[in-house]
């Protein structure tokens, strides 16, 4: 099944979620820094994402270790290119959209019988992965 969405000029538009740990990198440090390079991914499927990524998909920012849980909006504001740490990597440029007006916990989208194929309840580990349209579309009801 084709999760892409056509935007108006006619690409197509993926979702995403990209996972971090609130201590070392929270989703109100983007807020505040308004931009911000998304870099350090290590991981060969994650960087692979990571470069599919096109200008204006939305973004899913989930905290993971003690709040697991879905926090923010964001979007693609610069597509991939060398992480400037490590130029074998790839980075990209995250735009701060908004909080969600409620998170949506790992326990919620674990109940949630229509998320039980997330690529995030089944590979746990990434930290930067593909959401469905409907996918992306139930956890911002859900954050309603």
């Amino acid at each position: 099944m084709d999760q892409r969405v056509n935007k108006p000029n006619n690409q197509f538009m993926n979702y995403w979620m990209v996972k971090t740990e609130p201590s070392s990198y929270s989703w109100e440090d983007l807020l505040s820094k308004k931009e911000e390079i998304w870099d350090g991914v290590r991981n060969y499927q994650a960087r692979n994402f990571l470069k599919e990524m096109k200008l204006g998909d939305p973004v899913l920012v989930y905290h993971s270790g003690k709040d697991r849980a879905v926090v923010g909006l964001a979007e693609v504001s610069e597509e991939a290119f060398p992480d400037p740490k490590d130029a074998d990597w790839v980075a990209v440029r995250l735009k701060a959209k908004s909080s969600l007006p409620k998170s949506v916990s790992l326990q919620a989208i674990k109940e949630e019988d229509r998320l039980s194929e997330m690529l995030m309840l089944r590979q746990s580990r990434l930290s930067v992965m593909s959401v469905t349209q409907a996918e992306f579309e139930l956890l911002m009801r859900l954050s309603k």
